[in-house]
């Protein structure tokens, strides 16, 4: 730590940058993905050389987002979290690779992964010391990890918060964005600081947040499981009122990592973390083995049409519309072009159930609609407000409808609607 001084003299020395980050960056929610779920703090490279936290690991990653389809769908990010340096920094005062693990150091990993196309995320911790137990940056570690970071390469920051406290965090994470900021290039930034202040108001300020991050983690950190995506669903939910105002274009709730093609979810379950993940507007970082990934779980991530609904430029949260006693639940979010999408969800554990109801009961002003079913991949009959349907629910399961008016725009000569690319072609 540093004294008052030592971090009154650090304040002057980035006053002359702006402390809004200003980088242009994640104008939707970044898509890529992130370690840390799936793979941990595996370090074990002498008995488990393929899933170790390992330069091979993050080269086998690029090397499927670049091959295999992800890349050209938004999946750009290549994120390293935790347990890749070394416990000591270095001569100079600089973190430092593994070099058993990353003999390149991350340099040369990330002229690899940029000469693929993609962007190199780094994990950092504010505090003594990182959650797995590496050098942290503490406050007077600031300007110079930032620095290292931007010679390195290094596209997105991840800013931990374990061992450090409230005062440091708000101190720090303003801090490195102007630091940040400062190196001239432009390098997202994931602050983790709500989440160690219980992510609500008078604590969390997202006003501010919305100012110096990209991207903040609200909430607990996601498990392989079920009950884990379906907290996550319940906390946001049950505070989108507050949440929803706080996200927009350059600045998203992030609620954790895409457990899609691990152990712990079904199929029905996937597609309603992908569903749900894309009407929060949440950022899109699948954290699995991708080399192994089942034809399944490769359907619902490569989703063109909820992955265009999630990159929708409005950038609009959506939420929740109602919750029955049925065990059904509607969400809903506003998308550019007068266009939305509906999900619908189900709770229930035994059988598919059968939900009646309008556009009209759902808000929709009067007038038809086109409907596009995302996960059947197929346009539904046109639907008048008034008229009443029936969707059919699976248990633990969604569906999930793109919605757009009878004279709005369609893409042209495509079969899913995709509002990252809609031509202005009325249908």
């Amino acid at each position: 730590m540093i004294s008052s001084g030592g971090f009154l003299a650090l304040f002057l020395s980035l006053a002359t940058f702006s402390f809004a980050l200003d980088n242009g960056l994640m104008r939707t929610p970044p898509m890529g993905w992130l370690a840390w779920e799936r793979f941990r703090c595996d370090i074990d490279c002498k008995n488990d050389p393929k899933n170790c936290i390992s330069e091979n690991l993050f080269r086998d990653m690029a090397d499927r987002l670049a091959e295999d389809g992800w890349k050209e769908l938004g999946y750009v990010y290549i994120n390293i979290d935790d347990c890749w340096s070394s416990m000591e920094r270095d001569s100079q005062g600089r973190l430092q690779a593994d070099p058993t693990r990353f003999p390149g150091g991350i340099p040369k990993l990330a002229r690899y992964i940029h000469d693929r196309g993609l962007k190199l995320g780094i994990y950092g911790d504010l505090g003594t010391h990182t959650c797995g137990g590496y050098p942290g940056t503490t406050l007077d570690k600031i300007k110079v990890d930032a620095e290292t970071f931007a010679e390195w390469g290094v596209d997105m920051l991840k800013l931990d918060g374990c061992y450090s406290n409230a005062t440091e965090q708000e101190k720090g994470y303003p801090l490195m964005s102007a630091a940040l900021n400062a190196t001239g290039r432009p390098i997202g930034y994931s602050c983790s600081w709500p989440a160690y202040q219980g992510g609500l108001p008078p604590n969390v300020n997202y006003s501010l947040l919305g100012d110096i991050c990209n991207l903040w983690r609200n909430y607990d950190d996601i498990e392989d499981s079920w009950a884990s995506v379906l907290g996550i669903v319940d906390w946001f939910m049950t505070h989108q009122d507050i949440l929803q105002p706080a996200a927009g274009p350059g600045k998203w709730n992030d609620p954790d990592m895409l457990v899609i093609g691990n152990f712990g979810l079904s199929v029905e379950q996937s597609r309603s973390q992908m569903a749900l993940w894309a009407i929060m507007a949440a950022p899109l970082f699948m954290s699995t083995d991708l080399r192994t990934l089942s034809s399944e779980a490769r359907a619902i991530l490569q989703n063109k049409a909820v992955i265009g609904i999630n990159q929708d430029p409005m950038g609009v949260q959506g939420g929740r519309l109602l919750k029955e006693s049925s065990g059904i639940e509607v969400f809903w979010r506003p998308l550019s072009d007068s266009a939305s999408t509906l999900v619908f969800f189900s709770r229930r554990t035994d059988m598919p159930y059968r939900y009646t109801t309008s556009l009209g009961k759902l808000n929709y002003t009067a007038g038809v609609y086109k409907v596009y079913d995302v996960f059947l991949q197929k346009t539904m009959p046109m639907l008048k407000d008034s008229t009443e349907f029936t969707v059919s629910v699976n248990p633990t399961g969604v569906v999930m409808w793109y919605l757009i008016p009878k004279a709005g725009v369609w893409e042209e000569g495509a079969r899913y609607p995709d509002p990252r690319h809609r031509s202005r072609v009325t249908l």
